[in-house]
């Protein structure tokens, strides 16, 4: 079983000690809102350390990360896979020097159902992942516990939890849909709205099972705290760490994005 780590060194190490593209899904047991924020101000932190950050919406409703940016009409990756758009044209810049796109817009139903339509997109999306440093994706698993697109499993897979009996279930029973699904690997754990001694017991609880019962191996990512300057820059249309950078959560967010290595 993995050692809970606070600086969030070792486990973003092993996020992104590969070769590009650097893809990172993350998955939440969260509210849509706290998974928006979190990926948002990430996104905004490593464009801040110097990264080159692509937000991409794989969610099949309306509530993913693009709804944080009032972006949810714009073409889709799908478009381009299907030759009616060119790549360029669904990129979208969005505030903190971000760039976005949405994969389907709903549409993941059908592209499971036609294998060369989904061997499309995949290529189009491994084309844009070429051209970026990180690409941080909103992603869900569909009916079949599958992601849309085959780089999202291949790339690290981040589960997002925050304290409490109900969401620590939630992670463990998403973590052994995955398992189930991919087989056994590691993945990661990023623990919200949570303090440093909260978080620990968090992760070790979730690892300790997984250990237990998967046989498989977590990492830590660290955690973000609750702070209330969150909502308050969400609020301003900005990124915590630009509106308030003394804040806890500036400072949780700016630790977890030193830790991405352009090298």
């Amino acid at each position: 079983m993995a050692n809970f780590d606070f600086d969030q060194a070792e486990g973003l190490r092993r996020m992104l000690a590969g070769p590009r593209p650097r893809i990172v899904t993350f998955l939440s047991v969260l509210r849509d809102e706290e998974k928006n924020a979190m990926l948002a101000n990430l996104g905004a932190s490593l464009v801040q350390a110097g990264s080159d950050v692509l937000l991409v919406d794989a969610r099949s409703g309306s509530s993913g990360v693009a709804s944080r940016f009032g972006a949810t009409r714009r073409a889709t990756l799908l478009d381009v896979a299907r030759q009616e758009r060119a790549l360029d044209e669904v990129i979208q810049p969005v505030a903190q020097g971000l760039g976005l796109v949405t994969l389907a817009r709903g549409q993941q139903r059908s592209i499971s159902r036609d294998a060369a339509e989904a061997q499309r997109l995949g290529n189009a999306f491994d084309l844009l992942a070429r051209q970026t440093g990180v690409v941080l994706v909103d992603g869900e698993l569909d009916a079949n516990d599958a992601f849309p697109v085959a780089a999202m499993a291949d790339g690290e897979i981040v589960v997002q939890v925050s304290p409490g009996a109900a969401s620590i279930k939630s992670a463990y029973c998403l973590i052994k849909r995955l398992n189930a699904c991919l087989g056994r690997r590691s993945f990661g754990v990023l623990v919200t709205g949570a303090s440093e001694q909260e978080a620990y017991l968090v992760y070790e609880n979730i690892a300790r099972t997984a250990s237990r019962y998967l046989a498989i191996q977590l990492n830590s990512m660290g955690s973000v705290p609750a702070d209330e300057h969150l909502n308050r820059a969400a609020r301003l249309g900005r990124s915590v760490i630009d509106a308030y950078p003394l804040a806890g959560a500036s400072v949780a967010f700016r630790r977890l994005a030193g830790q991405f290595s352009l090298s």
